[in-house]
């Protein structure tokens, strides 16, 4: 049975069993990881998964339950186990199934070009990556992670109210992670990159990156603790972005659990901050035409010169709020219920390169690298403390790398302190993406 016939035969036997409305949601996902250590394959995974969700209204409440086994027994135990779990909903909580939007992008998101490139030279590139790293400096003394990974993802959706949606996607993320030595000190270097084009990978540009991304980090020395300005590197800022990304749901605001309930309108960052979510971004590898609902997508200011003009809505908060769904209704799987999340958000990007900002500034701090994000961030009220990895900045130029710090303050008065955006726009795998940023301040403690 294929999964058109299925969706069909599940719609209709669920309409004559007592749903007024129902939605089959489809997915199927594969993808194959290769490691690599000293030359060799250290470990290798191929995988392949899918399933169904189904949900439908019945008895005036949205029941759900979902499947593997796309097979004519699993229509009965999909109806069953949906009706099921309509019944023991306290009540209704307003969701229903959407009719469809009039215009659908129709961008591609799958690379013919990428699904015929063979495992063979993907485990052939990685390893060459791997021996081009070792070769360009002495000091590179192991990579402790060094992943290729590619994916592919079919969605299909389809309701009793005549939707009939599809879609494919793929990529490739390589991430590697250098470490070095010189004399009794050692530093590490972490290195990603995504895309769907295969021939863009030059091993060669790829192993000098990593390389000196490591040895970089070689040398370094101790500053005072105190407030510094900021240059944030654009994979610092997107990975600080991508953290508090749920202030800007409007299902957290409408729970009490952002501080931007009722600032839709109001300035809540500096002029020189704009928020954008698109769903076909061409630097990014994620993409959709439709939300987990089936709304159409499109690109989107979140936040326009520092006033929020929207929060991040599916069709119930929507409802809620007495405004229009923003298409960012999300399904992290065919089993999950739906929430709230962006597909491709982005801070826009300014004029100026990564080293003119640095040229700038006096005497500051270049963020390059975050970690415990979050455990040492709140998105309820805003504050975070984090590990971080820069670079001391002395008249314009990089001075020395910095001992192991803390970066600490608040992330509504960071989008405030953002005084300009680099020109350097890139995106991480998760779909967050940020040029550099310089920031008024913020306090620093070196241990």
């Amino acid at each position: 049975m294929t999964i058109n016939e299925f969706q069909k035969k599940l719609l209709a036997e669920a309409m004559e069993t007592g749903f007024k409305e129902a939605e089959v949601y489809y997915e199927k996902s594969e993808s194959f990881r290769v490691m690599i250590f000293k030359g060799e394959i250290d470990s290798y995974e191929t995988s392949e998964e899918g399933g169904l969700g189904f949900r439908g209204l019945y008895n005036g409440k949205m029941g759900y339950a979902y499947t593997e086994k796309i097979e004519e027994s699993s229509i009965a135990f999909l109806i069953d186990s949906a009706k099921a779990n309509a019944d023991v909903l306290d009540e209704d909580d307003g969701t229903d199934i959407f009719e469809g939007s009039e215009i659908y992008a129709g961008h591609d998101f799958y690379s013919e070009e990428l699904a015929q490139v063979s495992i063979l030279e993907k485990i052939e590139l990685i390893k060459s990556i791997e021996r081009k790293v070792f070769a360009y400096d002495s000091r590179i003394i192991t990579l402790d992670y060094c992943m290729l990974q590619d994916f592919s993802e079919e969605r299909v959706m389809a309701n009793n109210k005549s939707l009939s949606l599809n879609e494919k996607q793929n990529g490739l993320i390589i991430y590697i992670s250098a470490v070095v030595k010189d004399g009794e000190e050692m530093k590490t270097g972490r290195f990603g990159k995504m895309t769907r084009n295969f021939a863009e990978l030059d091993a060669d540009a790829i192993a000098k990156e990593v390389a000196e991304e490591a040895l970089s980090n070689l040398g370094e020395q101790s500053i005072p603790t105190r407030k510094y300005p900021i240059i944030m590197r654009h994979d610092a800022s997107a990975s600080l972005l991508a953290a508090f990304t749920p202030i800007f749901s409007a299902e957290n605001t409408q729970m009490g659990q952002s501080l931007l309930k009722g600032k839709v309108g109001e300035k809540i960052a500096a002029d020189t901050f704009t928020l954008l979510d698109d769903p076909s971004h061409p630097d990014a590898i994620a993409g959709s035409n439709f939300d987990g609902e089936g709304v159409a997508t499109k690109k989107r200011a979140i936040v326009s010169c520092g006033t929020l003009e929207t929060l991040l809505h599916n069709r119930k908060t929507a409802k809620k709020d007495g405004v229009e769904t923003t298409g960012h209704a999300h399904k992290s799987s065919y089993k999950s219920t739906l929430t709230i999340a962006p597909l491709n958000m982005y801070i826009a990007p300014g004029n100026r390169s990564k080293e003119d900002l640095i040229a700038s500034m006096e005497e500051g701090v270049f963020i390059t690298d975050l970690s415990g994000l979050h455990s040492g961030a709140s998105t309820v009220s805003g504050d975070f403390s984090i590990a971080a990895t820069g670079f001391h900045i002395k008249d314009g130029k990089i001075a020395s790398a910095v001992k192991q710090m803390t970066i600490a303050g608040n992330f509504f008065d960071y989008l405030k302190d953002i005084e300009e955006a680099g020109s350097d726009l890139k995106f991480m795998p998760g779909g967050y993406g940020s040029p550099s940023l310089v920031v008024k301040e913020l306090s620093v403690t070196v241990d």
